[in-house]
């Protein structure tokens, strides 16, 4: 596949599109990364604006409620649906799972019932 003319065009196409583009694209990630002059003097601007923290600061935090947060998941259980029948997935309401298609419940309701009243429904399918 992609053999054809247009394939081919379109291919040669975007190729000299990213030649043309990459040194722009260059300045723009070296500004964003403050690897130049100009990058720099947006950080300072920056710094008026908003407060700077630095990293290390902020990755002792992010452990300290890390830890705390594994102390607090030891301690509670999750909370489950502990009524629901685990053959039908039937509640103790009689209600069916919400991620249950409509089509999959009436299905298992007609399993159900064909059990319970000993014989197989039949399907009910159009002449035509």
């Amino acid at each position: 596949m992609a053999k054809s003319l247009r394939s081919k065009w379109k291919r040669r196409m975007r190729a000299e599109k990213r030649s043309k583009n990459a040194p722009k694209e260059l300045n723009r990630l070296k500004q964003a990364l403050s690897l130049d002059k100009k990058g720099e003097a947006v950080m300072t601007n920056i710094q008026e604006i908003a407060t700077v923290v630095p990293a290390e600061k902020i990755k002792k935090q992010a452990d300290v409620e890390m830890a705390e947060a594994e102390v607090k998941a030891d301690d509670e259980k999750m909370d489950m649906d502990q009524k629901r029948n685990q053959k039908t997935l039937l509640n103790e309401h009689g209600q069916y799972p919400v991620w249950m298609s409509q089509r999959q419940a009436k299905k298992m309701k007609g399993k159900r019932m064909a059990k319970k009243n000993g014989k197989v429904q039949k399907k009910k399918n159009i002449a035509w």
